[in-house]
């Protein structure tokens, strides 16, 4: 089986495609090849498959075998993979709403969160150097994150665990995250608090959880815990996420750079049509055979 190992700012997945690949048992293959040790080694296994409603379909499994609903850094690797190899032809410019276009070409990705619109910026080479996706609207009802939390929405909720007790945001961008915000988010002992609160029982489906320390009303500095793979250098939904969480509770604008381990995305929660806009790098590493 042929596959290409690719990242978005270090949070990186084996690709595989089904295009032209078989693949019987994702579940059972994520864990070994994603082994940092004894196999390939990543956060997961990323399937870019054939869509009978879009350009192609993603399918996440993380690093446990467990199947994710999506993931912003991987969407923009399958981007550029199926543009780079001609698995679909552009169609046409991006542009964000009420602005002039920033990408030459975009395509449709299926994902666990619906038809996704990503443009795609290319040089010279026609290799795309940036990936901007539209990630659609934030829902922040308990029941779409999922929790079991009551409330409208889960903004700034008292959350107890072994290690103490948190104030957090809830939202999902297709996929569950936790929210905390911290003066210190280097001091955050993440390997300790992460697992209890990834686990914590008021998550049916387990959740992301990320610490934010807000530097400014237009930067973030966030440290993720990534659920089904533990720390990780990036997470794009994630990132997303803490954006909403920090213009809801007040403390940023709508446009903000989010600064993770493994480099910058740029973030937008657009007034015109609550959309949540994610801007960054898509980079492949090398292709292999397993």
């Amino acid at each position: 089986m042929k596959f290409t190992k690719m990242h978005g700012l270090g949070n990186d997945y084996v690709y595989v495609n089904l295009f032209e690949e078989q693949l019987a048992d994702p579940v059972a293959l994520a864990p070994v090849i994603s082994n940092r040790h004894t196999g390939v080694g990543g956060d997961g296994l990323i399937l870019i498959c054939p869509s009978e409603i879009a350009d192609a379909r993603m399918r996440i499994f993380n690093a446990d075998g467990s199947e994710a609903e999506m993931c912003g850094n991987g969407l923009r690797c399958v981007a550029k993979y199926v543009y780079e190899h001609g698995l679909a032809p552009s169609r046409g410019s991006f542009a964000l709403p009420g602005e002039q276009p920033c990408c030459n070409a975009s395509l449709a990705l299926e994902t666990g969160n619906g038809i996704l619109t990503v443009g795609l910026n290319t040089d010279a080479n026609n290799q795309v150097q940036q990936v901007c996706v539209d990630m659609g609207e934030p829902q922040l009802t308990p029941k779409a994150i999922p929790t079991t939390l009551k409330g409208d929405r889960i903004v700034e909720t008292t959350i107890e665990i072994p290690q103490g007790t948190f104030s957090m945001t809830c939202v999902s961008m297709g996929n569950p995250h936790a929210v905390l915000f911290t003066d210190d988010v280097a001091a955050v002992d993440l390997e300790n608090l992460g697992p209890a609160l990834e686990c914590h029982p008021c998550f049916p489906n387990r959740t992301n959880v990320h610490f934010v320390q807000v530097l400014n009303r237009k930067e973030l500095q966030i440290r993720t815990w990534e659920r089904g793979s533990g720390v990780t250098l990036a997470c794009g939904t994630g990132a997303c996420a803490c954006a909403v969480a920090a213009i809801l509770t007040e403390r940023t604008d709508r446009q903000c750079l989010g600064h993770l381990p493994g480099g910058d995305l740029q973030l937008q929660w657009s007034f015109s049509n609550n959309h949540v806009y994610m801007t960054g790098p898509a980079v492949e590493v090398f292709q292999g055979v397993w």
